[in-house]
């Protein structure tokens, strides 16, 4: 089974996103800040991060850095931020898309 990891700070958008994967048959693991994503990503192994710019304790572009020095897990940034520069250093630092 493919193992998706949110990470995201906004319950709402968790409960959406793990709404729309679980009866897709994707086994889906959350956290709610940067620390407890990486934590999760380390313990969890996912084959897909979703992850989130704006998160509490460690952001998502330091918590990005760290997980591409130790795994090549994909990566979708998933942000309300609409800045062009967000997207640019997201990518820059490792992301594979950004919604």
């Amino acid at each position: 089974m493919t193992k998706i990891l949110v990470i995201d700070d906004e319950p709402s958008i968790i409960n959406l996103v793990t709404a729309y994967l679980k009866p897709e048959g994707y086994e889906v693991y959350t956290a709610t800040d940067g620390n407890a994503g990486l934590k999760s990503a380390r313990a969890f192994k996912p084959d897909l991060s979703i992850l989130d710019l704006m998160l509490p304790g460690m952001d998502g572009i330091e918590l990005l850095s760290i997980l591409r020095r130790e795994s090549d897990v994909y990566v979708i940034m998933l942000t309300a931020r609409t800045d062009e520069t967000d997207k640019i250093v997201g990518l820059s630092v490792g992301a594979d898309d950004y919604v």
